[in-house]
C-alpha cells in the first residue's frame, strides 16, 4: 500500500484527514447499504467494488497502526483534556 492508495481510499469513503475507526466503519456501512446491488435500484457493481476495495485498504492500515500513548499525543488528540488539566 502506498500513501496515494491510502488517500484514494479515504476519498472514496468521503472521510476527512482525521477519522476514527468508528467513523470509518459507520461510513462504510452507510455507503455499502446505499450501493449494494440488492437494495440499489441501479446496478452499481463498480461503486460497491471500489467501496469494498477502499475499506480493505483503510482497515489494513488502521489494523497495523501503532498507537502512541505518550502524554503529548494524548493531548493532541483530546485538546479539551489539556484545558481541564490546566485548571485542576
Amino acid at each position: 500500500m502506498t500513501y496515494d492508495d491510502l488517500q484514494h481510499a479515504r476519498r472514496v469513503l468521503g472521510l476527512d484527514e482525521r477519522a476514527s475507526l468508528k467513523e470509518i466503519k459507520s461510513t462504510y456501512r452507510r455507503l455499502a447499504k446505499r450501493h449494494h446491488p440488492d437494495t440499489s435500484r441501479t446496478e452499481e457493481l463498480e461503486a460497491i467494488r471500489q467501496l469494498n476495495e477502499a475499506y480493505t485498504v483503510l482497515m489494513d492500515y488502521v489494523t497495523g497502526y501503532r498507537f502512541s500513548f505518550a502524554e503529548g499525543e494524548f493531548y493532541a488528540q483530546r485538546p479539551e483534556e489539556r484545558v481541564w488539566k490546566q485548571f485542576e
